[in-house]
């Protein structure tokens, strides 16, 4: 996934900037980076792998080495990032939150049209270098933020270190988050509100949709009024989002424990207790054990001093291992126990599996599933929440193929509440992991939780329904 911060002050920003940076954390575990500006020594950039460490273990010891009133930081799970530029706009760092499905197509274009490459790393192209000379091709910052809202199909937000404050762009539907911050002479830009109470910033308000915003200490500029639609990435409030946070006004902890409890409140299975799978599941678990009326219990603890919340490993193997090694079962609570756990998400069932039989082996009764979402059916073309790199790594999509000879086949009836199809894929997941029960939220009790309208939440890799942002953005310029 990825986030980012930055901020701009009358003052030193460079403490703002690091713990703010710092608390994107979860949302990534390759690279990061921090870039800041002053007027007399110009841009300092500094670029991490965290695939080892930590953020705060990496650049803690460089922080006097950065100096100025405003810079960016990012959590990145895709490319090295800050780029830095020298164009005919000036000179500028840019950090992104994106995922850029044509980024091959877009590399080709511009090197036909004799620009250059320079960040190649083991030949992968570096979008963040990608939107930077997309950038470059408009007469203005303006211009060229548009120029990238029209090329790519997927989504990008950005932040822009100018000499002249700080330019914030959200991706054209809105998918990814990006919030403004304020305190007396200064203001901050993040992914996350939850980075703001500790460094005294108040929330101020969203970016919207395509909108594009100036920020200087004294000051927030619209240089572009946001679009006319908003697909705020639902998942936001089921996995990645930290539970402090809040979207559109909408705080992530809120939502999954409305959505817990409705699923409590509809659900008559007897059972001992309920328990979170840590760390985004414990919401859910909380508002579903108020719904149905029986306790929460810790029956399965993460190691928190070694294994803070990370994104999954991309290798299979190291996967599985961390998956069985951060997550430490408690046999107190389980032996001779019906416990519901509560998960996010089922994307590939590996690690469920090898958890419900680890909770069987501490001498559990009945294990049942309760999943805060939808099934995963569509792969996400708009945000990488997931190393999957292909819909068939998704568990519904295996179980459809086998059925159906075709994994592409039905899609909608298996994707729709209370279908035949939909009743059939739940219990095949639930015979495969060896579930006692297994249940999801509905997709109308999910929108519900979060309190906006359906047109306004993207929802497609439960139900296919999407807009993409370059066609929208053709649609309202026609």
């Amino acid at each position: 996934m990825g986030g980012f911060f930055g901020a701009i002050s009358r003052e030193p920003c460079v403490n703002d900037l690091f713990y703010g940076t710092d608390y994107h954390s979860h949302l990534g575990t390759k690279r990061a980076g921090m870039v800041t500006f002053d007027p007399e020594k110009g841009f300092n950039r500094t670029i991490h792998s965290l695939e080892r460490d930590y953020f705060r273990s990496k650049f803690e010891d460089e922080l006097d080495h950065f100096v100025g009133n405003q810079g960016l930081g990012v959590i990145s799970d895709t490319d090295p990032q800050p780029i830095i530029v020298n164009s005919h706009l000036g000179r500028y760092a840019v950090v992104t939150v994106a995922k850029i499905n044509n980024l091959r197509e877009i590399a080709s274009e511009l090197l036909e049209q004799r620009m250059h490459l320079s960040e190649l790393s083991a030949n992968n192209i570096n979008q963040t270098e990608v939107v930077a000379l997309l950038i470059n091709m408009g007469e203005t910052f303006v211009d060229g933020i548009n120029l990238v809202y029209r090329k790519i199909k997927g989504s990008c937000s950005m932040l822009i270190l100018t000499e002249d404050g700080i330019i914030a762009a959200r991706d054209y539907l809105g998918r990814t988050p990006i919030v403004i911050g304020h305190k007396e002479g200064a203001y901050a830009v993040a992914s996350e509100t939850s980075a703001f109470p500790n460094l005294d910033y108040e929330r101020l308000r969203d970016v919207g949709p395509g909108e594009i915003v100036r920020l200087r200490a004294e000051s927030i500029e619209v240089l572009q009024k946001p679009a006319s639609r908003c697909q705020i990435c639902s998942f936001l409030w089921v996995y990645y989002g930290f539970p402090g946070s809040d979207y559109e006004g909408i705080n992530v902890e809120d939502v999954r424990e409305e959505a817990g409890r409705q699923m409590g409140h509809e659900d008559p299975t007897e059972a001992d207790c309920v328990c979170g799978i840590p760390d985004s599941g414990v919401g859910h678990a909380l508002g579903y054990a108020e719904g149905r009326g029986i306790p929460y219990r810790r029956a399965v603890l993460k190691y928190t001093p070694t294994w803070p919340r990370s994104f999954t490993p991309g290798n299979q193997s190291r996967r599985s291992l961390v998956a069985k090694m951060k997550l430490i079962p408690n046999r107190a609570i389980l032996h001779d126990k019906s416990v519901v756990f509560c998960d996010d998400s089922i994307v590939r069932g590996t690690q469920l599996r090898d958890n419900v039989r680890t909770f069987y082996e501490c001498g559990a009764r009945e294990v049942h599933a309760r999943i805060s979402c939808p099934p995963l059916v569509y792969g996400c073309p708009f945000i990488g929440f997931t190393s999957s790199k292909s819909d068939m790594e998704l568990i519904t999509r295996q179980i459809i193929n086998d059925f159906e000879g075709d994994p592409d086949k039905n899609l909608k009836a298996y994707a729709t509440t209370g279908t035949p199809e939909y009743n059939r894929l739940v219990a095949e997941i639930a015979r495969r992991l060896e579930l006692s029960t297994l249940q999801f939220s509905k997709i109308e009790a999910l929108i519900d939780s979060i309190g906006m309208p359906k047109e306004s939440v993207c929802t497609h890799c439960f139900d296919g329904s999407s807009y993409h942002p370059d066609e929208a953005y053709r649609q309202d310029h026609e």
